[in-house]
C-alpha cells in the first residue's frame, strides 16, 4: 500500500479522542496503514522494574490509522487531500507541490 502521508509531514487528526490535534508524523507503517504522530494517541503504561529499567509509568504514542489523519498543506495551512502527479505530491486546494519526486 502506497501512503500519501510520509514521515515528517504535518497532519491533523479527523476523528477519535484527539480530533483536531495537529502533529508531525514520527513513523509511517505502509504495510499496516498506520502512523505514529507526536503528542497524539498517547497512553500511559505501567512497567515493572527489571535489570535495565527502574520501573514506573511511561507515556507511549500508539499507532493511528492513516484514514483518521489528513495532511496539512505547508503553503495554505489547511487540511487537504493529496494528489499524486509526475512532479510529486500536491495539495488539492492550492495546487502547491508538497514534495518533489527524486
Amino acid at each position: 500500500m502506497k501512503l500519501k502521508i510520509k514521515k515528517g509531514d504535518t497532519v491533523i487528526v479527523l476523528s477519535g479522542r484527539d480530533k483536531g490535534k495537529k502533529g508531525k508524523v514520527l513513523e509511517a507503517f505502509p504495510k499496516s496503514g498506520n502512523l505514529i504522530i507526536e503528542r497524539v494517541n498517547v497512553v500511559k503504561r505501567h512497567l515493572k522494574p527489571n535489570r535495565s529499567f527502574a520501573g514506573g509509568i511511561i507515556e507511549k504514542a500508539l499507532p493511528l490509522n492513516i484514514c483518521k489523519a489528513m495532511l496539512v498543506c505547508p503553503k495554505c495551512h489547511e487540511p487537504t487531500r493529496v494528489k499524486l502527479s509526475d512532479a510529486g505530491r500536491a495539495c488539492k486546494r492550492c495546487g502547491e507541490i508538497v514534495d518533489k519526486v527524486k
